[in-house]
């Protein structure tokens, strides 16, 4: 393979990085490796004893993991690889990104390499560097905290960012599971890769070398990225300028892939040949994927068998899978089916959670036996954002503790939770509008108006369905707008958001945005579809921020939680509300835990729990909806109905 590698002297050290970015699917396929190698200045020779020392930085996108793969096949007494640090601003989100390397590393029998994320740091005002300023974001959008803007992310369509969080959902069916909770560039342009274009003879060959569990995994991650990409067109890189001048940087550029030697071969680039004997190589082989790390596990669902019950009140759960929406199903499911029929769960991506946390919510389902539940995932955008792919509202939940990393691994809880077989995938048919059949269609992942549709056509003449959010209102919203029936079939809606403000003193809980400090986060994420909602004619109780406090108390829920039979679903959310008290205790990034401690309370009034002996007024509210940062999401009293 040739590479062209530049030369850079400081502080007494020659580094030497080899960075081979980002593979072209359909036209073009390129792997990229990443080593940095210490040399001292004076000896610009490598002795032989002693192998390269790798640091390999990673988006942990397809072509990232195998070049991982690649690497740690590779003979150590050469190449050995130190540590493996996450890049968290680009095609993957933190928490699902470090569990896929987690998982890797421990098929490869490779425990012992440290895996770096993020970092809690910042820029202060006064331009100052923290030193553990994190990878989440980019260095021009940077501030004092993890969250920010994404006006260069926004390029990335957060629906592949869903798939390559989930590798298209064959990162849970096949990788083994582990529980854990100025320097030279040699740059590989989209010249150079476009001479590697994908064939069908590549692929073919690439389909008969599967004999080790990474060339396995490697092959159905690429057949399930070509199965699933949008058109019959190439990905792009971004768009390397040469600079003449003292701006700019001095690099040695690779220009081209070099041709296979061998002309009788059917794969015309020598990489290609390079990659699949490395792959398949017996030594340093994975251990084992998923089914054998497990011989006794089968893929069976759970559904319950009800008889004669009379069922009770019929439920669809909207959450956005924070911490405290996972308590609340915990809540919903432990309440006899006389009482509460849970129909449905329906998630948004548009508040604490990124979309491929949705195998959380499986998993959980899966754990309590209701694998009959349907699960419905919601639209990725909140209504009034301008431009598709922009985050103005989610921005300011952090993408590091106490934000994205912890609610996307449930505070590194989710691992605890048995595996079930349902699980996000990528797969996909042309009669729901995809470009192609991919070869497993019937496991394709519903949307939240599918599953909606399908229980209202399930109801009984008469019956209506309650629904209980505890998230952003986006789902309900597309349900009134595009459902024109939907009043007819919807009892009532109790809505776990928003923030009456009585006094000065009485703040809202959207702490990263200072210019308004009445508002509540669930509102705020989406304010039209909040604004939607209760214009409408639903019967709406709402269960404001107010009230969620005086229902969080970390102390006298644990102290209760510790009394009480030890179910595994107790033992579990005493855990979860452990490790939150705790951390609120100990760290200030974590001083908002009781946010989610609060958002139990909605399950408990929809139930009806006479313990609770709520007081409930009618208060004539609107929701300020208008584009202004200032201002959306704040309720306010509409003057023109009524003076309170």
């Amino acid at each position: 393979m040739d590479v062209t590698v530049c030369r850079f002297a400081a502080s007494r050290l020659l580094r030497v990085e080899i960075g081979i970015r980002k593979m072209l699917l359909q036209r073009t396929f390129w792997v990229v490796i990443a080593l940095i190698i210490g040399l001292a200045v004076a000896k610009l020779h490598i002795v032989d004893s002693r192998p390269h020392r790798i640091l390999l930085d990673t988006d942990v996108d397809t072509d990232d993991f195998f070049a991982l793969l690649y690497i740690l096949k590779l003979n150590r007494s050469e190449f050995e690889l130190e540590a493996i640090t996450i890049n968290a601003n680009a095609w993957t989100d933190a928490g699902h990104a470090v569990n896929q390397i987690y998982d890797i590393l421990y098929m490869m029998g490779r425990d012992d390499i440290p895996v770096g994320v993020g970092g809690e740091g910042g820029i202060l005002e006064d331009g100052t560097i923290l030193p553990d300023v994190g990878g989440y974001l980019p260095i021009i959008e940077q501030g004092n905290s993890t969250a920010g803007g994404c006006r260069y992310r926004q390029a990335i369509p957060i629906g592949r960012r869903l798939d390559i969080d989930s590798n298209y959902g064959l990162r849970k069916a096949f990788l083994p599971q582990v529980i854990h909770s100025g320097i030279p560039v040699t740059l590989v342009p989209l010249d150079a890769t476009n001479t590697i274009p994908i064939n069908e003879d590549f692929f073919k060959a690439f389909e008969k070398s599967q004999h080790t569990y990474e060339a396995q995994y490697c092959f159905q991650s690429l057949k399930m990225a070509r199965d699933t990409w949008f058109d019959d067109q190439f990905y792009t890189d971004g768009y390397t300028k040469e600079v003449k001048g003292s701006q700019g940087v001095r690099v040695l550029v690779a220009t081209r892939a070099k041709p296979n030697p061998d002309t009788s071969s059917e794969l015309d680039r020598a990489y290609f040949k390079s990659f699949l004997d490395v792959l398949n190589h017996p030594q340093q082989t994975g251990k084992f994927n998923f089914t054998t790390q497990f011989r006794y596990y089968k893929e069976v669902l759970y559904k319950p068998d009800f008889g004669n019950k009379k069922l009770g009140k019929p439920i669809v759960f909207d959450m956005d899978m924070s911490a405290g929406d996972f308590l609340a199903l915990y809540y919903l499911l432990k309440l006899p089916v006389e009482v509460i029929n849970l129909k449905a769960v329906i998630v948004s991506p548009t508040g604490w959670a990124n979309a491929a946390t949705i195998d959380v919510v499986y998993d959980l389902l899966h754990m309590m036996g209701r694998d009959d539940i349907p699960v419905g995932l919601g639209d990725i955008f909140a209504l009034n954002q301008s431009d598709p792919g922009d985050c103005k509202y989610i921005k300011v939940i952090p993408q590091g503790s106490g934000g994205f990393l912890d609610s996307d691994t449930l505070y590194g809880l989710a691992r605890h939770l048995p595996r079930s077989p349902r699980r996000y995938t990528a797969e996909n048919s042309l009669q729901f509008g995809a470009p192609r059949n991919t070869d497993h269609p019937e496991l394709r992942q519903p949307l939240a108006l599918e599953i909606w549709d399908s229980i209202v056509k399930k109801l009984e003449p008469g019956s209506k369905i309650s629904i209980l959010t505890n998230g952003p209102l986006t789902n309900l919203a597309k349900i009134i707008g595009l459902r024109k029936n939907s009043s007819s079939v919807i009892q009532d809606v109790y809505v776990v958001g928003g923030h009456i403000n009585h006094s000065n003193l009485d703040k809202g809980n959207v702490l990263t945005v200072h210019s308004n400090e009445y508002r509540e986060m669930n509102l705020y994420l989406d304010p039209l579809a909040a604004k939607i909602v209760f214009e409408s004619s639903l019967d709406i109780t709402l269960i404001p921020l107010n009230a969620q406090r005086n229902a969080s108390s970390f102390s006298k829920i644990l102290q209760r939680l510790g009394r009480t039979n030890k179910t595994p679903e107790a033992l579990f959310a005493y855990r979860l509300l452990s490790r939150l008290y705790r951390l609120q205790q100990t760290h200030h990034r974590y001083h908002h835990m009781d946010t989610f401690l609060g958002e139990i309370l909605g399950a408990v009034v929809l139930a009806g729990d006479s313990f609770l002996n709520p007081i409930l007024q009618i208060k004539p509210i609107k929701v300020l909806a208008d584009g202004a940062e200032s201002k959306d999401g704040q309720i306010v009293v509409d003057e023109n109905k009524e003076n309170w």
